[in-house]
C-alpha cells in the first residue's frame, strides 16, 4: 500500500534528512587513503548519537553496521572492514537515519584521493542521473517516467543501470511502497501524488547492470568487476515540485 505522509511528518523527515547531510559532509572530510570503511561506521554512528538519532538499518533483517560501504565494484550493501581504502578507490556510504521516529535515507559516492577522469565521469553520470530521475517526481507524473529519465541519460553516455535493486517508499518503516526502478517506460508504473516520500538512489555501472551476490547474502558487485557507483536523495512529492529531504547544498556548516 502506498501512504502519503502529512506536511507535519514530512517536516520531521526532513529534519532527519538534514542531519543525514550534515553527516554525509563530515565523511567527506575524512575520506583519504588509508582510513577504513569501519572508521567510517563507528564515526557515522556515534555522531548520530551525539546528536540524537540512530542508524535505522543497524539490526534491519540482521543487516550489522549503521552504514552500508560498497567499494569499486561492489554495487551496494557493502559491509564495512578493516581493509584501508587506498588511492583511486571510490566508495558509496550509504545509511537511513532515525530522529524521533521519522526516517531519512541517502547515499554517496567518494572519490579516495586522486582522481582521474574516467572516474570523474563516472561520478558525474551518476549524479546527474539522480537528478534528470527527480525532476520527473511531480504530481501526475507515473514511476515509469523516473526510471525513464535515469535510464536513458545513462545508457546514453555509455554506462548501464542496475535493474536488481531499486528506490522505494519511506516513512515509518525504510522500504516502503512503492518501489521506483531507474529503469522503464514513460507512462507506466503508479501515478505519483502530493504526499508521498520516496528515494530515488541509481546504480550506474561502467560495465554490464548484473550483479552477483557474495557469501555474506548481502553485499551485491558487478559480475564483470567493473567498478559502480550511486547517489540518493529521499524526496517529497509535492504541488510545488520535489522537495529533497537529504540535501547537502542547502544546511549549515
Amino acid at each position: 500500500m502506498i501512504t502519503r505522509k502529512s506536511n507535519r511528518e514530512i517536516e520531521m523527515m526532513h529534519q532527519a534528512g538534514k542531519l543525514l547531510a550534515r553527516c554525509h559532509r563530515e565523511i567527506k572530510k575524512m575520506i583519504k587513503p588509508g582510513i577504513t570503511t569501519m572508521d567510517i561506521d563507528q564515526f557515522v554512528e556515534g555522531f548520530l548519537k551525539e546528536n540524537g538519532a540512530t542508524p535505522e538499518q543497524k539490526g534491519y533483517n540482521g543487516y550489522p553496521y549503521a552504514t552500508c560501504a560498497s567499494v569499486n565494484d561492489e554495487i551496494c550493501h557493502g559491509f564495512p572492514r578493516k581493509e584501508k581504502l587506498k588511492n583511486g578507490d571510490i566508495v558509496t556510504i550509504d545509511m537511513v537515519v532515525n530522529l524521533n521516529g521519522a526516517l531519512a535515507d541517502s547515499a554517496w559516492t567518494y572519490i579516495v584521493g586522486e582522481s582521474d577522469e574516467e572516474t570523474e565521469r563516472l561520478l558525474e553520470v551518476t549524479k546527474t542521473s539522480l537528478y534528470k530521475g527527480i525532476e520527473m517526481a511531480i504530481p501526475g507524473n507515473r514511476i515509469g517516467d523516473i526510471g525513464h529519465a535515469i535510464q536513458q541519460y545513462a545508457e546514453g553516455e555509455g554506462y548501464s543501470v542496475v535493474r536488481e535493486f531499486t528506490g522505494h517508499g519511506i516513512g515509518p518503516s525504510i522500504h516502503e511502497d512503492p518501489q521506483i526502478p531507474h529503469f522503464g517506460l514513460p507512462g507506466k508504473g503508479a501515478r505519483l501524488k502530493e504526499g508521498m516520500v520516496i528515494t530515488i538512489e541509481p546504480m550506474i555501472n561502467e560495465g554490464t547492470w548484473k550483479s552477483k551476490m557474495d557469501d555474506n547474502k548481502w553485499t551485491a558487485r558487478t559480475i564483470d568487476g567493473k567498478r559502480s557507483a550511486q547517489f540518493e536523495h529521499t524526496l517529497a512529492i509535492t504541488k510545488e515540485g520535489p522537495i529533497l529531504l537529504t540535501d547537502q547544498d542547502t544546511i549549515e556548516e
